[in-house]
């Protein structure tokens, strides 16, 4: 089961069942299981490996001192964490990572991702693009946080969706609980907003699809 999962995990793109086999024959990891709701790592834990979800999820969640917690994202099987971490200054983890269920994780040291790059040069450049797509998801992020009101906000992902998917029907991979939260608002303010747009005729939704009525009226609620 671990190759399959890790077939379709980003890090090991191009490489062959095979190749995968091997590779776990020959380097050092650790498969941990979790229980729900069991913390992986806290906030300010060192950071040493990296982690590969081979069943179940995980929420990566920012705690406050007053015991808020805000999801900032969720992990599912053959998603990988820690590497942006591994091979920077920071060294520790910036958020708190929580099993959302029953989880198993394959955790892999930094010298033995090492060792497989240089075993596998396509790993390194698989590293690469994991990396650089962090970096742009980053930049989007920041973009958003530039916007002064909801609405601007959920125009831009919208449109961001139409441009990737070359399409005005707009196929969302995300519940409305996630998209809430990747836009920093609350699902009931977002709810509302949409129901907003819809009233206004520029959008129009049912469930995971959004359909874009009107594209110089989305296009105009960024200005």
């Amino acid at each position: 089961m671990a190759t399959d999962i890790l077939l379709k995990c980003s890090l090991f793109q191009s490489l062959t069942k095979e190749q995968i086999d091997d590779m776990l024959d020959t380097i050092d990891y650790q498969m941990v299981s979790y229980n729900k709701d069991q913390v992986i790592s806290t906030e300010g834990d060192l950071c040493n490996r990296i982690g590969i979800v081979l069943e179940g999820a995980i929420e990566i969640r920012k705690i406050y001192p007053m015991g808020k917690s805000v999801t900032v994202t969720r992990l599912n099987p053959s998603n990988i964490f820690g590497e942006v971490i591994l091979f920077s200054n920071m060294k520790r983890y910036p958020s708190t990572l929580v099993a959302c269920n029953q989880l198993q994780v394959l955790f892999i040291a930094k010298e033995q991702i090492i060792a497989l790059m240089e075993h596998y040069p396509i790993i390194m450049n698989n590293l690469l693009n994991v990396l650089t797509s962090k970096i742009l998801t980053l930049n989007k992020k920041l973009r958003n946080l530039s916007y002064e009101n909801m609405r601007q906000k959920i125009a831009d992902y919208i449109l961001t969706e139409y441009k990737r998917q070359q399409n005005l029907y707009i196929e969302l991979n995300v519940s409305r609980k996630e998209m809430a939260e990747s836009l920093g608002v609350t699902r009931p303010s977002l709810s509302r907003e949409l129901a907003a747009m819809k009233d206004e005729s520029i959008i129009d939704y049912h469930k995971n699809t959004i359909k874009i009525n009107n594209l110089q009226m989305l296009e105009d609620c960024l200005l």
